[in-house]
């Protein structure tokens, strides 16, 4: 064979192996290119898995976060506003641009409540951002903080509308000098405390002349005196004590037990059992008569409704074997018909259903948060069978707060911003306090509304940018999104306030009172609890003393024709007990000469 011959085999041999190992090596390579790819693909599974847990880390730490604020934290909703004025001062300056600035009213000296005024109890406050070449101003419409009065001394309590007890201190020694005309009195140097004497039960005794006469035949009869009407007859308690009782509980939030025990100090005691009997058949009562009548007069015509909810446990009665039950969860609805009336509806269950009978006959406005089961009422008739109009919702720009303040302990700018928006929001609104509501209106519309409009456009293009990330953010923007129609109702009319702070204010009668007492004894006693805390509510509306309105009342009941029921509530009370016998309303028991009506019954909302 010739050399050429055998070159050419070794290079075809030598190709073959190369052949060989080139496609060991594409196939390996084809291996590591695969397990590259899984790789590739199982590293972005994790990392889309890690994101994931990241992202509900930080929501639940944020959650957790919230929670230990509403725990160990003030419940105030305070934020530093000083800060959020500094930190947003070009936002806030260009939005004063948006119209014109209102001038600043004379100073007012109106203490309505702060519901009144538009403004939340915890609402911030703060001043107009200055531009570079302004000097700090007043904020819009608002009033300069009156600096600190200096403190005057121990206050001089002569004044205060007490029953005065006199002690006069003297001096043997003078006395003696002055017995022997070696000197003289010549006044007194006088100084008060407050003292107190423990007040408890008298007992009163009801003495029924008895008659003894002799008829024509000649024979005796004996007659006793009739016993006048009562609310409750033959009731151990007196109309005085019965208000006492309930004021106790259902305004100062003691419990039976307590109340007991105070009256056994005192030296006469009163079963808890009989206690509960009492206050639960002076609920029942008031609620057929005085309530009933004031209900049907607000929704008649209450101009806006606030209203909330709150629980409370109910314990129910014992199973067929005997065994007690665990407590269960009924509810408790406030409404505040305008300054008129304010009223605790107990419900089993907090539903649509309760909702939409509760305001069954209204159509006017209602202020509430932004829970499902008021939805009911803004809704039209599905049919024309259906007899019920809409209601109009007014919403609460204090829930909206509430939902920025939340977000904001995750530092988010975004949620800082919202804050100092609202804040200037109430700020300005504070500023119409005291003026009439076409004025309201009329100032709301030229200077209030840009920033209500600006604050909401601003919310819909924050909430587009967080729609898919869940957390604390997107619910505080998604919350003026939703409710946009609802907060910018304020505009309608100058009757109407911001917020619904009012209905919360009253539901604390409720969360204090349920911490002493705990629960309810069944469905009937908490509906009877919601008359009475309505009575003590409404009494305190109209500047009354719960306690003696309510034993006025227990007193005069009896003898109150059924038609004018109406002239007993709270709201009337007062031109009412100006035309009855002052002796005769002071009297515990007897007869009681009911006024004839007025000429013309008030019944207009206030």
């Amino acid at each position: 064979m010739s050399t050429a011959s055998t070159a050419e085999a070794s290079s075809r041999e030598d190709a073959a192996v190369l052949r060989v190992a080139l496609s060991e090596t594409t196939a390996a390579l084809a291996d590591k290119t695969t397990l590259v790819t899984s790789l590739t693909a199982e590293c972005e599974q994790l990392r889309t898995e890690r994101d994931r847990l990241l992202a509900s880390y930080e929501r639940l730490r944020l959650e957790l976060e919230l929670l230990k604020r509403r725990l160990f934290v003030a419940k105030a909703e305070r934020a530093d506003t000083s800060q959020l004025m500094l930190e947003f001062a070009a936002t806030l300056a260009a939005l004063d641009k948006l119209g014109p600035v209102p001038d600043a009213p004379a100073a007012t000296t109106d203490q309505e409540a702060p519901s009144e005024s538009g403004a939340p109890t915890d609402a911030p406050s703060g001043s107009d951002a200055p531009s570079e070449n302004e000097a700090p101003s007043p904020p819009p419409g608002g009033d300069a903080k009156d600096p600190k009065k200096k403190p005057k001394g121990r206050r001089d309590v002569r004044n205060a509308p007490l029953e005065e007890e006199r002690v006069e201190l003297s001096d043997e020694l003078f006395e003696e000098l002055v017995a022997s005309g070696k000197a003289e009195r010549i006044g007194y140097e006088e100084s008060c405390k407050l003292m107190w004497k423990r007040a408890g039960m008298r007992r009163l005794l009801i003495a029924r002349v008895k008659y003894r006469a002799v008829d024509a035949q000649g024979e005796a009869h004996i007659e006793t005196t009739p016993l006048p009407p009562e609310s409750f007859p033959r009731s151990l308690a007196a109309p005085s004590l019965l208000a006492h009782v309930i004021v106790e509980k259902y305004c100062d939030g003691l419990p039976l037990n307590r109340i007991e025990d105070r009256f056994t100090r005192d030296g006469c005691s009163v079963d808890r059992g009989t206690l509960c009997r009492w206050v639960e058949d002076a609920g029942a009562t008031v609620g057929a008569t005085v309530i009933e009548a004031a209900r049907k007069d607000a929704l008649a015509h209450a101009f806006c409704i606030a209203t909330d909810a709150t629980g409370i446990l109910v314990q129910p009665p014992r199973s067929d074997d005997g065994k007690r039950q665990p407590c269960r969860r009924g509810h408790y609805f406030v409404q505040i018909a305008d300054r008129d009336h304010i009223f605790f509806e107990y419900t089993a269950k907090e539903t649509s259903d309760a909702v939409r009978l509760m305001f069954q006959g209204y159509d006017g406005y209602v202020q509430a948060d932004a829970k499902s089961v008021y939805d009911t009422l803004f809704r039209e008739p599905e049919s024309d069978d259906e007899d019920k109009a809409a209601c109009t919702e007014v919403g609460c720009w204090s829930h909206a707060r509430t939902k920025f303040w939340e977000a904001t302990i995750a530092k988010d700018v975004v949620a800082r911003e919202g804050l100092a928006r609202i804040a200037r929001i109430f700020e300005i609104d504070r500023g119409f306090k005291g003026k009439s509501p076409h004025d309201i209106q009329r100032l709301r519309r030229a200077h209030l509304k840009p920033h209500l409009d600006g604050f909401v456009l601003w919310t819909e293009q924050q909430y587009e940018l967080v729609r898919n990330q869940r957390g604390l953010l997107r619910t505080a923007l998604g919350y003026v999104v939703r409710q946009k129609a609802a907060l910018l109702r304020v505009l309608d009319d100058g009757r109407l306030v911001l917020e619904n702070n009012r209905s919360e204010r009253e539901l604390r009668r409720i969360a204090v009172g349920r911490k002493a007492w705990m629960f309810a004894g069944s469905d009937d006693h908490a509906a009877s609890a919601g008359h009475l805390f309505s009575l003590v509510a409404s009494a305190r509306l109209h500047a009354l003393d719960p306690e003696a309105y309510i034993r006025d009342l227990l007193r005069v009941l009896a003898h109150w024709p059924k038609d004018r029921f109406l002239e007993l509530a709270p709201k009337y009370w007062a031109a009412t007990r100006a035309r009855l016998d002052a002796a005769q309303l002071a009297r515990e028991v007897g007869d009681l000469t009911v006024p004839p009506p007025p000429a013309e019954q008030q019944t207009a909302p206030s």
